[in-house]
């Protein structure tokens, strides 16, 4: 992965609106939080495949990262944090939100064909 560009970035979550695709969006402080804290709460969200379809979707600069909202007919899905991307060799989006060292603190991947299933994911 590399850093967020947010004009190549833009023109990829483009790339995606209008059509059906599968969306994985992932938060998590993990284990990470109890390390620090032993009365710390480990929070995250996993959200795997969910088939969706976008109107229009809008990355803009939050300051430390990025935000990525994603506008469905019904709502929004969105994702604070993220600072690196790539597209893999599969043509998905693949964006990331690592902290500064390295732990991966939240997720958002588009794809117009399903993710690994679960089990698969986490081997």
């Amino acid at each position: 992965m590399e850093p967020i560009v947010k004009e190549e970035a833009q023109k990829e979550i483009d790339r995606f609106a209008g059509i059906p695709v599968y969306v994985h969006l992932e938060t998590t402080n993990g284990a990470y939080a109890s390390h620090f804290n032993a009365e710390a709460h480990n929070v995250g969200a996993f959200i795997r495949n969910a088939h969706v379809t976008y109107e229009h979707g809008k990355i803009v600069s939050t300051g430390g990262g990025y935000r990525v909202g994603l506008k469905l007919e019904l709502g929004w899905v969105y994702a604070e944090g993220l600072t690196d991307y790539e597209v893999d060799e599969q043509n998905r989006l693949l964006m990331a939100g690592h902290d500064e060292q390295g732990r991966l603190m939240v997720a958002l991947e588009i794809s117009e064909t399903p993710f690994a299933h679960e089990a698969d994911y986490h081997e």
